[in-house]
C-alpha cells in the first residue's frame, strides 16, 4: 500500500525468536508500514518503547517478565502515546475482555493472514478495532469474576509458590494471600488453588 506520508513506526515484541523475525520480514515488505524495533520480553518492550516512540506495538501475551496484558495496562496508566495490537495464540474471551479494559486497539489469532494483520494495523492506527471476529462475539458471554490481586496470587500459586513466597514477591502479607486465594476459589467455585489456576488459565482470566 504505497503512500507519500512516513510509514507507520512499529515495535514487535514475542518472546519467538523466529515468529519475532518473520512478523518483521512481513511488515517491512508494506511501503506504509516500517518495524523499528523488535524485542522478545515485556521489560524490553517497555524500554523500547520510551526510547523509539513507535506508533504501534505488536505484541504476544505470554512473554517472560511482563506479559503483553500487563504491557499494554502499563501503557495505559503512563498514557503513552501508542497503539496497541496483540497477536497471539491464546483464542479465549477473558483474554479478549481483559486486553479491550486495557485500551488495546486490536486482537489477532496468530493463523490470520499475514495481510489481515498489515490491514489490521493501518485500522488501529486510525482509531479503529480489529478484532478476531468469533472471538469479540463471546467476549462478553461470561464475564470475569477475580480481581487484579484475585490473578496475581493465583498466577503465582500455579506456578509453585506458597503462600509465603506469593506474600513476599507481592509485599503482601501470608494472611492477605490466604484471603486472596480463598476468594478466588470460592469465585471459581473449585476446591482447592491448583483448580482454581487451572480454570482460570482455561477461561483467559491469567
Amino acid at each position: 500500500m504505497p503512500t507519500s506520508e512516513a510509514p507507520l513506526r512499529i515495535l514487535i515484541a514475542e518472546d519467538q525468536s523466529m515468529l519475532r523475525g518473520a512478523l518483521t520480514a512481513l511488515l517491512n515488505l508494506e511501503d506504509d508500514l516500517s518495524v523499528v524495533g523488535s524485542v522478545g520480553d515485556g521489560e524490553s518492550a517497555w524500554r523500547e518503547l520510551q526510547r523509539l516512540s513507535p506508533d504501534i506495538l505488536v505484541t504476544d501475551i505470554e512473554m517472560p517478565g511482563l506479559t503483553g496484558l500487563e504491557l499494554a495496562q502499563r501503557i495505559q496508566r503512563h498514557e503513552l502515546p501508542v497503539r496497541v495490537v496483540i497477536v497471539t495464540t491464546f483464542a479465549r474471551a477473558g483474554f479478549l475482555r481483559r486486553a479491550l479494559d486495557a485500551g488495546v486497539g486490536g486482537y489477532l489469532l496468530k493463523d490470520a493472514p499475514a495481510e489481515q494483520l498489515a490491514d489490521a494495523l493501518r485500522r488501529v492506527h486510525d482509531g479503529g478495532r480489529a478484532i478476531d471476529p468469533q472471538l469479540a462475539l463471546e467476549a462478553w458471554s461470561e464475564p470475569d469474576p477475580l480481581s487484579e490481586r484475585e490473578r496475581q496470587t493465583l498466577r503465582l500459586a500455579g506456578q509453585g509458590m506458597s503462600a509465603s513466597e506469593i506474600a513476599a514477591q507481592l509485599k503482601l502479607s501470608h494472611g492477605t494471600v490466604r484471603n486472596y486465594l480463598s476468594e478466588a476459589i470460592g469465585k471459581l467455585g473449585v476446591g482447592n488453588r491448583i483448580e482454581a489456576y487451572r480454570l482460570a488459565r482455561q477461561k483467559g482470566w491469567l
